[in-house]
């Protein structure tokens, strides 16, 4: 085979509606389609050059994933958190991660602690540099993430996938909530800290004052 062709990268063939779920993912979280903008189908479905079957499925998707919200005789809007959404969010994710971080514990496997240390030092390097607030996001759901999956727990992998969207997207919105960013590191390095002294109860508080705090910082921003 000549070298020309084995450039080449492989097409993409995800189904149009994954391509389709993913931008409208992205515009949603990064701010570009703001809260209670109305998506109607039809533009879509002109604007991305495709049919309306895999724009409808798409946005049923994102219904499910709480980005979307369809309002009976209305049409399908970006959902709008209040301090009760917001409240609820973290409550969900306090009943997995408790669990996820108890089971952690319980293992103690040196290969996760260092995976989850990893991403806290690299969390330390996008603070510091200020350069990106959504790196800083994308790093923080990772190290939840990582530690969820750690449990072994394929349940509560599947649960805490449901709420992944909707903390990141409080999570967007947080920034200029936290003057400073090492404060995000610092709560991180406390959850860390714990989960390698392999104490439950200790790493259980961790968890609780990290979602907590964030949850608070959260309400305020919903609330004003």
């Amino acid at each position: 085979m000549p070298d020309a062709i084995r450039s080449l990268a492989p097409i993409d063939r995800r189904p149009t509606t994954d391509v389709i779920v993913d931008e409208l993912r992205e515009r949603i979280v990064d701010g570009t389609l703001t809260p209670g903008t109305q998506l109607a189908e039809v533009a879509l479905a002109e604007q991305l050059g495709v049919s309306r079957g895999p724009v409808r499925e798409a946005m049923q998707r994102l219904i499910q994933e709480g980005l979307l919200v369809a309002e009976r005789y209305r049409g399908v809007f970006v959902v709008t958190l209040d301090a009760e959404d917001v409240a609820d969010i973290y409550v969900a994710r306090a009943a997995v991660e408790r669990a996820a971080a108890a089971e952690v514990v319980r293992a103690g496997d040196a290969e996760v602690l260092a995976a989850l240390e990893g991403l806290v030092d690299r969390m330390a390097s996008a603070a510091s540099g200020r350069t990106s607030w959504r790196r800083l996001a994308d790093l923080d759901l990772s190290f939840h993430e990582t530690l969820v999956a750690a449990s072994g727990s394929r349940r509560l992998a599947r649960m805490y996938d449901t709420l992944v969207a909707e903390t990141r997207l409080c999570f967007v919105a947080l920034e200029a909530d936290y003057p400073d960013w090492n404060d995000i590191v610092a709560e991180h390095q406390r959850l860390l800290a714990a989960l390698r002294q392999g104490d439950e109860a200790e790493v259980l508080a961790a968890v609780d004052e990290h979602l907590h705090l964030a949850e608070a910082r959260r309400r305020a921003v919903s609330s004003s």
